[in-house]
């Protein structure tokens, strides 16, 4: 898939917002549309450049990087090893080669992975949409008391 057709993937997902930065594409959770007001840390990014990761080699033409954050349990079961895959690989998820700790997953080009890319998608957005509606759950309980 390119970069355009993923971005439309991303912009389909109820109550998200695509922010753009440094030619970089944020998909963020934003149902209340607050974001301006209160930032949030976005659920899948496509990155275009090494500006935050020289690891993939983003610099290369043509190449762009899916990131997608995930619940820690499902990040747990796609890498029960700590095999580390070739972080320039066309078309392989992998663990993050920088945001690994914080369960985020990369894929550069995502071509035959897409079925499985599209699942990841889903629960990173499950997972966001649960995210939100817990801490908007922990403001109203401070508001009222």
């Amino acid at each position: 898939m390119r970069s355009d057709q993923v971005r439309a993937v991303l912009a389909a997902y109820p109550a998200t917002r695509l922010v753009e930065g440094n030619g970089d594409v944020f998909a963020i959770y934003d149902p209340d549309g607050d974001y301006e007001q209160r930032h949030r840390q976005g659920w899948a990014t496509i990155v275009n450049s090494d500006v935050n990761d020289t690891a993939s080699d983003l610099d290369r033409p043509g190449v762009f990087q899916l990131n997608i954050g995930l619940p820690k349990a499902r990040f747990a079961e796609l890498f029960a090893t700590d095999e580390a895959p070739d972080p320039t690989a066309f078309d392989v998820v992998m663990p993050h080669p920088v945001y690994a700790g914080y369960h985020w997953v990369c894929v550069l080009n995502p071509d035959s992975t897409w079925p499985a890319v599209r699942e990841l998608l889903d629960a990173a957005h499950a997972f966001a949409v649960r995210k939100h509606h817990n801490a908007r759950r922990r403001r109203d309980q401070r508001d009222t008391h």
